[in-house]
């Protein structure tokens, strides 16, 4: 074979400044090198062809704040430990200066000579970036009080720019799981993607010369002062066996498919398409519930006033003098205008909002009606319509306080009470006959999985959702002719390691435990899904858990399967599963599944993911569950920084899920509603209940003692133009 690639690292150089070891040690290594750099120009490489360098390990640090000051101990750390070693050789023959500031003398001089002989003692640089040489066993007082960080690219861009662009091998890199993973080990998959990704972007965009990429290291073994506690290899291997046998593990077919490709080249289903959706395509916007204002309009006051201008400055009532009195108009409550004219500029035609059963009924039944907020609702959605937006209108939607329900049946066990079911038929019947005749789209209860809903109550809340379908469908819909179902939240879920069969069962659990618990019984077979009920069993057999997923009668069965018009789904992100546990804290012990991150995916701040694909992947699991059901999305969208006017991460988001609806029309009916609820006066702007607790809002508010203004965010604009168009 030609040696004219051959490259030789003479060995990795790692020493840790502190008081145990001698300033002395550093300078040998130094001199040895260069001594066997210069030993093998000489004498080998004429004929050999081949290139020396040092490998030199180093971590990567960013400021606690922006400031000169922290910016400067930035570089003393980089300075102190891959400076140290990395500027002789490759600047000057010499320490770098803050060294040489800071330790004087007792850091070893190099004689002019010497400086002259180390300097250029490099065919390229060999890079060292890992767990325990850059990280673990850094001496603290090495960060100067600054912040670690994982950004490879970064360092690659800072070694670039320190060392005059010398041409880079990076020649150990990895994380580590632990000891206890086998061999599906899918986060030492996202950590090998993020930094060959970041290795990659450094390439493209910082034209860095980064020419080749090693992994540490082929299989498990003892590492540095974490022993067997920890994994590192691509290879599994069982330390307890008697052969010792190598078996590769998912990483490592990640690594081949990956080599194999040369990278990440763009996937065909990924790429963005043009084209335009169905004519009658509607576009909507959602907002959880309405800001409700009720205060009534001076015109309403049939009283007439003086003002007192030149003492108290107050209006003064004049007695005996009135004005006729007269009916109370919509136009009265000045929110309602407001609120709509924001939707028409952003050109939608759909309005997704949800009542507020406690403020319709206080007492959760018919004995005490407030008419005010009902006639509110009214007006509402009447001037939606009068602009030619749709109303889409939930009953319910849980939310923090009493979850949504009135006091009374809050305090009475909420939906563990069968009286719940009772209750919010009548009320369904209140808003059926009061606001019918303006809204054709219905939705029973919007999301209603929450984190803490038990078995037994959403058992009432399925018997609650298809008794006022049926009412509805009896009673109201030949004269109303709406249409009404139920909304449930359906992110996706993604096995974490691709090649594993237990990550694909562990997904389908999630999923169904997810979505399939309420819509199997709706849009399935009536009843709970056949992987809810053997699992439970299974955990219930052990006698460490005790579930009762309760059973439907005959008769239940036939009253809630098809109580449906459409599907309606929100869909905000993607999640990864993994069966193996490697994060107790993100271990659910219940489902035996692992929560995981792709720490290459865009994160919003609250760290929801920014998976567009899921999107398209959880309607075409919809449709193979639950076949060509009308599907309606009534909620997509992300948070994003509060402080930020151009909200540039919610419009990556909104247009890049949009083009997958886009490639998935033939599964979705009609509806694609961004989760971009109106601004709410007197409240904050980041206030979006149980979804994401920061900016979802299509407007910033800047809110003065009597004034305030909506700014439209870059959102605005770019969508106006989407749905126009």
């Amino acid at each position: 074979m030609s040696l004219h690639f051959l490259h030789i690292v003479e060995w990795g150089s790692y020493l840790v400044l502190n008081r145990l070891v001698q300033r002395e040690s550093v300078w040998v290594c130094l001199s040895a090198h260069a001594k066997v750099w210069h030993l093998y120009n000489d004498h080998f490489r004429p004929f050999q062809g081949g290139q020396v360098s040092i490998a030199l390990s180093s971590h990567w640090i960013k400021p606690q704040t922006m400031t000169e000051q922290d910016i400067q101990e930035c570089q003393k750390s980089l300075d102190f430990v891959l400076g140290w070693f990395a500027k002789p050789i490759f600047i000057d023959g010499d320490y770098p200066e803050s060294m040489k500031s800071n330790l004087s003398s007792l850091l070893p001089e190099f004689s002019d000579a010497e400086k002259k002989y180390i300097k250029g003692t490099a065919d390229f640089f060999a890079l060292s970036f890992g767990a325990t040489l850059s990280f673990q066993l850094l001496d603290s007082q090495m960060k100067f009080h600054q912040l670690e960080s994982l950004s490879l690219r970064q360092l690659l861009y800072w070694i670039s720019c320190e060392y005059n662009k010398p041409k880079i091998f990076i020649v150990e890199n990895s994380w580590f799981v632990s000891g206890s993973t086998k061999r599906d080990d899918a986060k030492y998959i996202y950590y090998l993607k993020k930094f060959i990704m970041e290795t990659l972007k450094a390439i493209r965009y910082d034209e860095v010369d980064v020419f080749g990429y090693t992994v540490w290291s082929l299989m498990d073994g003892f590492e540095w002062h974490r022993g067997y506690s920890i994994r590192r290899g691509l290879f599994y291997v069982d330390f307890q066996s008697h052969d010792k046998k190598f078996l590769p593990k998912s990483s490592a077919l990640f690594y081949q498919k990956l080599i194999e490709r040369n990278g990440f080249p763009p996937l065909p289903e990924n790429q963005p398409i043009d084209g335009r959706f169905p004519c009658d395509f509607a576009w909507g916007i959602v907002d959880n519930y309405i800001q409700v204002d009720t205060t009534p309009t001076q015109f309403l006051d049939t009283n007439v006033y003086m003002w007192d201008v030149h003492h108290t400055k107050k209006l003064i009532k004049v007695d005996g003098v009135a004005t006729p009195k007269r009916k109370h108009h919509c136009v009265d409550f000045a929110a309602i205008r407001l609120q709509i004219s924001l939707l028409q500029e952003i050109h939608v035609t759909h309005f997704h909002f949800s009542l507020k059963w406690s403020l319709i009924l206080p007492l959760g039944n018919l004995s005490q009606i407030n008419h005010t907020f009902l006639h509110y609702y009214q007006c509402f959605v009447s001037e939606l319509l009068r602009v030619n937006i749709t109303p889409v209108v939930a009953l319910w939607q849980p939310m923090a306080e009493n979850q949504g329900l009135p006091v009374v049946l809050a305090k009475y066990g909420a939906w563990e009470n069968p009286e719940t079911v009772q209750a919010f038929v009548e009320y369904a019947k209140l808003c059926f006959k009061s606001l019918g005749h303006h809204v054709k789209f219905w939705i029973t209860m919007n999301e209603p999985y929450v984190g803490n809903l038990t078995y037994s109550a959403g058992h009432n809340l399925l018997k609650a959702h298809a008794k006022a379908w049926h009412l509805y469908d009896k009673e109201f819909r030949r004269f109303q002719k709406g249409k009404i179902s139920i909304a449930l939240q359906a992110d996706w879920v993604e096995p974490a390691c691709p090649f594993s069969k237990n990550d694909q069962e562990v997904a389908d659990r999630v999923l169904e435990f997810d979505i399939g618990w309420l819509a199997e019984p709706i849009f399935g077979n009536g009843d709970y899904p056949h992987v809810m009920r053997e699992w439970l069993h299974q955990r219930n057999s052990i006698d460490l858990y005790n579930f009762h997923l309760p059973y439907f009668s005959e008769e239940e069965k036939k009253l809630i399967q098809g109580s449906f018009d459409f599907l309606a789904l929100s869909h905000y992100t993607t999640i990864l599963v993994d069966w193996e546990k490697e994060d107790a804290l993100k271990y659910d012990h219940y489902l035996q599944v692992q929560m995981i991150k792709d720490i290459t995916w865009l994160n919003s701040p609250s760290r929801a993911a920014v998976v567009p694909w899921g999107l398209r992947k959880m309607l075409k699991w919809v449709k193979s569950k639950y076949g060509d059901v009308p599907v309606y999305i009534t909620a997509n969208g992300i948070d994003d920084d509060q402080n930020m006017v151009q909200d540039k991460l919610r419009v990556y988001y909104i247009q890049n899920y949009i083009n997958e609806a886009l490639k998935g029309k033939e599964s979705i009916s009609t509806y694609l509603y961004p989760r971009v609820g109106i601004h709410q006066p007197n409240s904050q702007q980041g206030f979006l209940i149980n979804i994401y607790p920061q900016s979802s809002f299509t407007y910033y508010l800047n809110i003065s003692l009597f004034v305030f203004c909506s700014h439209p965010l870059l959102f605005l604009y770019q969508g106006s133009a989407t749905f126009q168009n």
